[in-house]
């Protein structure tokens, strides 16, 4: 087997990111406060960049910044700055997709490594034997590349060679959208997209009558989750698997980052076990609120893999709170509350470095000693009865595996 695979990890906030490595990310991608395709998370100035290298190469994982809008004219001033910043901070590597950049990066620093971004959506060998004369040490391939595709770049190119495992999908090809430009102005490649896929629209037939009175269309892909092929892209050869979502909520990091870190353990350590992946899928599908499937991995999507109609993506209400400290002496976790529970409810704690564990809640205690019928307030610190001692920074959700 090659070196182990990388697993790379979302983070839409410095919060975020050290989430992401403390449950077991190798690496993560950032985006600073310009150049960046999600112009509506957080993302970092320096001083947070330069926070998140230092946390980061702390716990022996990486930080790439995501350089990787399409760039208008206005957009250029300034560029050469930027990256040499970056350079001197210790970031590891950029993720772009303007050639533009490529040679501004080789122009002005020397250290930073250059990763094509999945914006350039590349799916064939002779696409990667390109960018790699001109730079470029890995690549993301497009989240439409098929297995075959994967196998035979990887056995024609001397290159690194990242891929999508979990997130969302793109309606069109990836990096080509141009829906939301047109709908309401907002630029899908520079970091505006409003998910024109994922809205509802009447249905008309040819002579424009309307088919329905309800709002029932759509042509969003489900989900990808490629969960179930792990196994299958680490014998292939693949660099780093990368996990979607700098939008989305600490749980959820949490959640991805542990789970495909077990996976990758487990089969790395020859103790593989199927068992756990049908607990995987079920945990994962639970943490977001959309379907998932593998997408083009191993065939071509139909009507299976897509939301026409009927779609229904409901949130639940699984994160209970997160673990501050531990009172050894009366065996009781110190949680900050984040979702309504209650004495008698099963729950589960997972976190780093520890198996879950689950059990049925007893009572909760407020600060001032007070017993509680119910954790009914966010943010509120409670104590409960844990009679095995927990880690900070461990989750607690709702039990929904027994």
């Amino acid at each position: 087997m090659n070196k182990k695979v990388e697993l790379l990890a979302p983070a839409g906030s410095l919060e975020k990111l050290k989430w992401a490595i403390l449950y077991g990310a190798d690496a993560v991608y950032i985006g600073g406060t310009n150049y960046s395709l999600r112009a509506n998370a957080k993302n970092f100035n320096i001083e947070e960049i330069n926070e998140a290298v230092l946390f980061a190469h702390k716990h022996n994982a990486k930080v790439y910044v995501a350089v990787n809008i399409v760039f208008h004219n206005e957009d250029v001033k300034g560029l050469e700055e930027y990256l040499v910043t970056l350079e001197k901070v210790g970031v590891d590597a950029i993720i772009l997709s303007d050639p533009l950049v490529i040679d501004c990066a080789k122009k002005c620093t020397k250290k930073l490594e250059l990763h094509l971004s999945t914006q350039a959506s590349v799916l064939n060998k002779d696409a990667c034997l390109y960018f790699k004369k001109q730079g470029i040490s890995r690549v993301v391939l497009a989240r439409e590349c098929s297995k075959e595709d994967i196998l035979d770049i990887i056995n024609s190119v001397d290159i690194e060679i990242e891929c999508f495992i979990h997130g969302a999908m793109c309606t069109n090809l990836s990096g080509r959208c141009v829906l939301s430009n047109y709908f309401t102005n907002r630029d899908a490649n520079r970091g505006g997209c409003c998910q024109v896929c994922r809205f509802n629209f009447d249905l008309y037939d040819s002579s424009k009558v309307k088919l329905s009175n309800e709002p029932n269309f759509s042509m969003a892909p489900k989900d990808l989750s490629l969960v179930n092929y792990i196994k299958e892209m680490i014998d292939l050869g693949i660099s780093s698997f990368k996990l979607e979502g700098r939008m989305r909520s600490v749980y959820y990091i949490a959640t991805l980052v542990s789970v495909y870190r077990k996976l990758i353990d487990m089969y790395c350590n020859n103790s593989y076990d199927e068992a756990y992946i049908k607990k995987a899928t079920k945990i994962l599908y639970r943490c977001a609120n959309r379907d998932v499937a593998p997408q083009f991995f191993n065939k071509f999507p139909g009507e299976k893999e897509q939301y026409y109609s009927g779609r229904q993506e409901d949130s639940n209400q699984d994160f209970l709170g997160i673990i501050i400290g531990y009172d050894e002496a009366n065996k009781k976790a110190i949680i900050e509350q984040r979702n309504f529970f209650k004495p008698g409810d099963k729950v589960t704690i997972f976190g780093p470095g520890i198996e879950d564990y689950s059990f049925v809640v007893e009572s909760i205690i407020d600060e001032e000693g007070n017993n509680l019928d119910a954790a009914r307030h966010p943010r509120e610190i409670i104590k409960i009865s844990c009679d095995q001692k927990v880690p900070i920074n461990s989750i607690l959700r709702v039990n929904f595996l027994d």
